[in-house]
């Protein structure tokens, strides 16, 4: 027996599609409410503002990929191999989900609430600062010492990921983040231990 989402959730996920098929447009909260098949009025007694709305994209996001890295933690021995799976995880994550990606590149929150902006800075500061307890962990556990700072190959990595996020944005959702990246990781996996 299918279960029927909840308003709440038919709401998040009328949002994000809106904001797949609909870059650069505002999403309104008319414009919303016409998409669910709702009043406004309805969507207020769901969520009391369109920040609201936007932070549960957020929060859908958060304990959607941390609850996969320590997943990968708890399974993955290997440092390499678990910088290699997160770093996958976001971008399939990304790749599967166009619309909340564009809130995580911050085209979808310009004149938003500074708020929402925090937050995502939050987001990727909590993935870069978990790349940097791997790598750090790696000299303890493997012996394996960073040819630069472990802040700073963090850093590069995380660059890395959101670069091809940016590009997926950038091109309506047509240039994959995935694409390439087998052989990218390749490339920088080789030159992040000395």
């Amino acid at each position: 027996m299918n279960k029927r989402p909840s308003r709440r959730d038919e709401i998040l996920q009328a949002l994000a599609t809106m904001l797949e098929t609909q870059p650069g447009t505002r999403i309104t909260t008319a414009k919303l409410a016409a998409e669910v098949g709702v009043s406004e009025a309805a969507l207020y007694r769901h969520f009391p503002s369109k920040a609201k709305m936007f932070e549960g994209l957020i929060e859908f996001v958060e304990e959607s990929i941390f609850s996969r890295v320590t997943l990968i933690m708890n399974e993955e021995d290997k440092s390499l191999a678990q910088l290699g799976h997160i770093l996958q995880l976001l971008l399939t994550f990304t790749e599967r989900n166009p619309g909340i990606t564009r809130i995580f590149n911050g085209d979808a929150l310009a004149g938003e609430n500074e708020r929402l902006r925090n937050r995502v800075v939050q987001f990727y500061d909590r993935l870069e600062t978990q790349l940097k307890t791997i790598l750090r962990e790696a000299e303890l556990r493997e012996g394996l010492r960073t040819v630069i700072t472990a802040n700073s190959t963090a850093n590069l990595l995380l660059s890395a990921a959101e670069g091809r996020i940016g590009q997926f944005v950038r091109s309506d959702f047509k240039r994959r983040p995935t694409e390439h990246w087998d052989e990218q990781w390749q490339q920088l996996s080789a030159a992040i231990f000395r």
